[in-house]
């Protein structure tokens, strides 16, 4: 009976169900948005906005919402003192990383489908797990390794060719009715395909490009984050003021002055924008905050059916909203990467008592990324502290 009484809740509701429930809302919902107003009928490469903006805006929101919490947390002189203190140049590496890595989402999902990006973003669990494996000296049991293959070959068939099943199908005699079939009749409801304006200039060799960076950007610097952080002590405003204040240079320098800056002075800083635009850096910006509030109260397996879940609604709005075209090996991939992510995110064997206060040195990690896969390996934070990256 007292086990249910210290269950947290709101509103009678327990805090791991509103957190499932965000977790899955945040997931699906930002890639859409950043996804539609990347495409939305009425603009096009000339007329849309620029990617830098949203990037450099993204990094303020963050930093004031940050920077107002741990002011009120902290008061202002020990918050100014914690921010700058000696050691605050080593967040420096990850924010540039991060950076980068968000800049190269928004060219990801201008040129994928939501439901592509979605299953190929996974594959920033197999960069993180190389890197922790290299950086970290950790070692990954046989389970592990062999969700990590499967999840490479579900991905792989995310990114074949469309026709590529239906070719090997009709090889043994198979029919699939999927549109990447082989037969005259799968073909030309494809050529009836009505697709929004954006659409039709997608790329999608360079949105796997960088999808492939943007994963190993965000390996790297979450395990950087990780090793550079043990043992500290520092709350995690305090380390995500850090963090947005450095984002902002190579935000501002690269991003703004150096790549868009022509385009910039020509048209303004806030060409293109609308609601549609304000609402998608609202959600990377806000939505990371929110949802690394709440996934401390999410075990490993309501993350994890949070991952699954957002991947099927992006898939269904896809062929809802955009007309995406269901193939063969989007379907047999995307069931891999599902089956591959639970497989990963099972538990080892418990921990001892040394390893686990090991472990518990260190927790604070980034509002860089929005997937709840991200969090299913971190240790709890001290107090009521909880973020969100990947360790």
């Amino acid at each position: 009976m007292s086990s249910q009484q210290d269950v947290p809740r709101l509103f009678h509701v327990p805090l791991k169900y509103i957190s499932l429930v965000t977790l899955t809302f945040q997931n699906s919902a930002l890639i859409l948005i950043m996804h539609y107003s990347r495409v939305m009928p009425g603009y096009d490469s000339s007329s849309r906005y620029l990617a830098s903006t949203a990037v450099l805006l993204n990094e303020i929101i963050k930093l004031c919402v940050c920077s107002v919490v741990a002011t009120y947390d902290r008061g202002a002189r020990n918050a100014w003192k914690d921010v700058f203190s000696n050691d605050c140049w080593k967040l420096a590496i990850p924010a540039c990383l991060y950076t980068v890595q968000n800049s190269l989402q928004y060219v990801a999902v201008s040129n994928l489908d939501a439901a592509t990006f979605q299953v190929t973003y996974q594959l920033k669990i197999i960069t993180t797990a190389i890197f922790s494996v290299t950086i970290l000296r950790r070692s990954l049991t046989p389970l592990k390794w062999t969700s990590l293959v499967l999840l490479t070959l579900g991905i792989a068939l995310v990114q074949l060719p469309h026709d590529v099943i239906g070719y090997v199908a009709s090889s043994f005699n198979l029919s699939l009715r999927f549109s990447g079939g082989s037969d005259d009749e799968s073909e030309s409801p494809k050529e009836e395909h009505h697709t929004l304006e954006g659409e039709d200039q997608m790329n999608s060799t360079l949105g796997l490009v960088a999808v492939l960076i943007a994963c190993i950007l965000s390996g790297l610097a979450g395990v950087y984050f990780e090793k550079v952080l043990k043992g500290s002590n520092a709350s995690l405003w305090t380390r995500n003021v850090q963090l947005s204040f450095f984002s902002l240079f190579p935000a501002f320098f690269i991003g703004i002055l150096w790549k868009d800056g022509t385009e910039i002075a020509e048209k303004g800083f806030f060409f293109g924008y609308n609601a549609v635009v304000w609402t998608a850096i609202a959600f990377q910006a806000c939505g990371g905050i929110v949802v690394a509030l709440c996934v401390n109260f999410a075990d490993n397996i309501a993350k994890n059916f949070a991952t699954s879940i957002s991947i099927l609604i992006s898939f269904v709005a896809s062929v809802y909203f955009f007309d995406f075209v269901v193939t063969a090996n989007f379907v047999m991939g995307a069931i891999l990467v599902l089956i591959a992510t639970y497989l990963y995110s099972k538990p080892d064997r418990p921990l001892s008592s040394g390893e686990l206060r090991n472990k518990e040195e260190y927790r604070v990690v980034p509002f860089e990324s929005t997937s709840s896969e991200s969090f299913s390996r971190s240790p709890r934070p001290p107090m009521d502290s909880s973020n969100e990256k990947q360790q």
